[in-house]
């Protein structure tokens, strides 16, 4: 198991008249993810909205904020007990056998266009034995094509374009390692967590994404930048793609300030809490799904 201790703070100073905020910052309420202890607060005594998407287990939060300074923290302690699998007894699910609610992780999305890379996919992976080997060589070969450099992308920018620029940060490796698993038939998603164990040489502690695709009727974990450790990563949101799983979503006239979170581990060989460590070992923590023809019909 893995105690973590986390802390988020955003600050935005907002234009008159105010601004509506979507907020998905809060940890997942997931099978294999505990939340111990949370607290959230609102600089602004406004009202909030809150909830959990019931497919993806999101939590949003909504406000509209007045003119002024806007301060959100939170605070949680969770832990998370990982499911572990040797590689090598992980298999790919056939599409026939996909839960529906996992269906939507085989198509194309707006950052995502699995549907143009389907010949080079093939090419490169098409010959290789399915299961859990066959992703890892699809993220061993992101990381090989792709060099992890900030302030070299945008919102705006597509699985496509990280393919012909070869550079981008955390989202644009997730990009272009979901599609290229979407273009085999291979469901995979955008997940969202904290950096936990990156070089601070890359900057401050900051938001990730990683990718989580669903093999053996399991979601498993793949970071394709390689640049945090994922036995350390708290999930916060999934979707399709990072437009499903903004941290904040903002309308309205904001100035927004750099993020500043800490992410740290307690260690306590009595309780069971054992420090994040690289593992060469399948990860997850989602349940298992339990398929059968009712889900196929």
């Amino acid at each position: 198991m893995v105690r973590i201790h986390l802390a988020i703070d955003l600050q935005y100073d907002v234009a008159p008249p105010s601004a509506d905020f979507i907020f998905n910052v809060q940890a997942a309420h997931a099978p294999q993810q505990k939340v111990v202890w949370e607290e959230l607060q609102v600089s602004q005594p406004v009202p909030m909205v809150m909830h959990t998407d019931a497919a993806t287990r999101n939590r949003t939060l909504r406000l509209t904020a007045g003119p002024g300074p806007l301060t959100l923290r939170y605070r949680a302690t969770l832990d998370i007990t990982h499911h572990v699998a040797q590689p090598d007894s992980v298999f790919e699910t056939p599409v026939a056998q996909l839960p529906t609610d996992v269906l939507s992780y085989i198509y194309p999305s707006r950052y995502c266009q699995s549907d143009c890379v389907t010949a080079m996919a093939m090419e490169l992976f098409g010959q290789m034995p399915q299961g859990y080997r066959r992703v890892q060589a699809i993220k061993d070969w992101v990381q090989s094509q792709v060099t992890f450099e900030s302030n070299t992308s945008n919102s705006m920018t597509s699985a496509l374009d990280t393919l012909n620029d070869h550079k981008g940060v955390c989202r644009d490796f997730a990009h272009l390692m979901i599609t290229m698993c979407r273009a085999l038939n291979i469901p995979a998603r955008f997940t969202t967590a904290i950096d936990y164990g990156a070089d601070p040489a890359l900057g401050p502690t900051d938001f990730h994404a990683y990718v989580e695709v669903y093999l053996g009727h399991r979601w498993y974990m793949f970071d394709p930048s390689g640049t945090a450790i994922p036995m350390g990563f708290i999930r916060i949101g999934t979707g399709r793609d990072a437009a499903d799983a903004s941290f904040a979503t903002i309308f309205g006239g904001v100035n927004a300030q750099a993020p500043r979170i800490d992410i740290s581990a307690q260690v306590n060989a009595q309780n069971g809490w054992q420090m994040p460590v690289h593992r060469e070992e399948a990860l997850s923590t989602d349940s298992a799904f339990t398929w059968n023809m009712v889900d196929a019909a």
